[in-house]
């Protein structure tokens, strides 16, 4: 099926284009709506999408999908839905699966976790709907006692990066190295900092650790008598870091920090010139530990949620640059996990489907900053941290303003309609989780198509855009319009 997309803005320039591509009718096809696959529908169709954005595809450097490991809570599958589903084109997996991602410890089957990974899509018979890459372990079995092995993960580093040894042929390269879910260890930090430098890796540190406390510190944690997380923990792990960066000249990205204090330590870093760079999620942007009253153990999470006052400094973060992108930090689980109360309850929420929603509406609808910077904090950022492909939309060839993706492979697009209202439901989510803060938000914002290497991979089209009456036939084809 040849598809154009009629009318799209340009994200960056404002221009308007018409998109032109072929849909695989054999590719598997997310499509909410069936509005692309009525029956008998026709070779080619225009549809009219004026007022939408045409931008990157979104990049998120901190996804957990549980593969292998916890399947009952995701998959590789349902996870890369969700994510198509959320307007990605790249994410990256973090290490903590079971067996972790360390290149060393071994599943059933005597593959080790990226083996399983490097494998997937070919074991599965079909290309998953978003490109990923792999995060090592920084130690072994995320166990923070001793370092991982470079021996046994450098051959997965993209070509040319390491040494002659690394043949570059890895279909997901390994682009990064974390201990997630825990900071890298006093007692292996320099060995992970000497192993990311020599490998040309940054390490994204989980930049808090604490040994007690189920939420933030304050009020709130007083009130329903739990211990509580102080932000010192964060501010501590931020500090070594930055003092490493400084030392050594590792690149260190700070992951999903979340407290005031934090944020001006990073921001007297970044005027040293040095090679430090940070992230926050959609849920800091949104939320405070002041919701955790109602939402319960849906907004349990680590770093926990912070102050009202940590809130507002992280909007002020992003707004004057501080912040470099907006991660996910997608953390499934199942319900009966969430159901166990503050105490028992693992920490994580998914993120995916929302996060265009709710940073366009913290961020953009609020005033804070432009649609334009908001796509360069979910798309461009994020690749330039991992050295990933970006479709530089305006440098594509076009003519008579219409830009044709046929037969090209590198072109990772989403179509946003950024007033587009609509309510979170999380039984409508293709992730397999449902562990959303989100559930019932009123929301505008809305990811309406999702394309990798010039496919269509997911679609939100409404029905009521595509009426597949013939109008007439041109050169042997049918023509359909909106």
């Amino acid at each position: 099926m040849r598809i154009r997309f009629q009318g799209l803005r340009l994200w960056r320039t404002g221009h308007q284009v018409d998109l032109v591509l072929d849909c695989d009718p054999s590719r598997e096809l997310i499509d909410e709506t069936g509005a692309l696959k009525e029956s008998g529908a026709p070779s080619t169709c225009t549809i009219d999408l004026t007022g939408m954005v045409l931008a990157p595809a979104f990049q998120d450097p901190h996804v957990h999908f549980r593969d292998p490991g916890q399947v009952e809570k995701e998959d590789m599958v349902t996870g890369c839905a969700a994510a198509a589903a959320g307007g990605y084109g790249q994410v990256l997996i973090l290490p903590n699966t079971e067996p972790a991602m360390d290149g060393w410890a071994r599943m059933d089957d005597g593959r080790t976790v990226i083996e399983y990974l490097q494998d997937f899509e070919g074991d599965l018979g079909r290309p998953l709907p978003v490109h990923y890459a792999l995060c090592v372990a920084a130690s072994k079995d995320r166990a923070g006692q001793v370092p991982s092995n470079p021996d046994d993960w450098r051959i997965y580093l993209p070509s040319g990066r390491a040494s002659r040894t690394n043949p570059g042929a890895a279909a997901h390269p390994v682009l990064a190295i974390s201990d997630d879910g825990s900071a890298v260890t006093d007692r292996t930090l320099e060995a992970v900092a000497k192993a990311a430098r020599d490998a040309g890796l940054p390490i994204l540190d989980h930049c808090e650790h604490h040994d007690s406390g189920f939420i933030n510190e304050g009020p709130v944690s007083r009130q329903l008598g739990l211990p509580g997380v102080p932000a010192s923990t964060e501010l501590a792990i931020v500090q070594r870091d930055i003092d490493l960066a400084r030392r050594t000249g590792t690149r260190v990205h700070l992951q999903h920090v979340s407290t005031a204090g934090a944020f001006q330590a990073i921001r007297q870093a970044k005027e040293e010139g040095l090679p430090v760079t940070c992230e926050t999620a959609p849920h800091y942007l949104a939320l405070c530990d002041e919701d955790v009253l109602r939402l319960g153990t849906m907004a349990k999470m680590n770093p926990p949620l912070r102050s009202r006052r940590d809130q507002e400094a992280t909007l002020r973060a992003v707004a004057d640059g501080t912040v470099d992108m907006i991660a996910t930090d997608h953390a499934p689980h199942t319900a009966d996990d969430k159901a166990g109360g503050l105490d028992k309850a693992p920490n994580g929420i998914i993120g995916l489907e929302t996060a265009y929603a709710v940073c366009n509406q913290a961020l953009v609808e609020s005033g804070l900053i432009s649609h334009r910077r908001l796509i360069e904090l979910m798309s461009l950022a994020p690749a330039d941290l991992l050295g990933t492909r970006v479709t530089r939309i305006e440098d594509m060839p076009r003519e008579d303003s219409t830009i044709d993706l046929t037969g090209t492979d590198d072109a990772g697009l989403v179509i946003l309609d950024p007033t587009g209202e609509w309510t979170v439901d999380a039984d409508r989510f293709h992730s397999k989780a449902r562990n959303t803060p989100f559930q019932d938000w009123k929301v505008r914002g809305q990811v309406r198509a999702t394309i990798k290497d010039s496919d269509l991979v997911f679609s939100r089209i409404r029905a009521d855009r595509v009426d597949w009456r013939q109008t007439h036939s041109r050169e042997g084809r049918q023509v359909w319009t909106d």
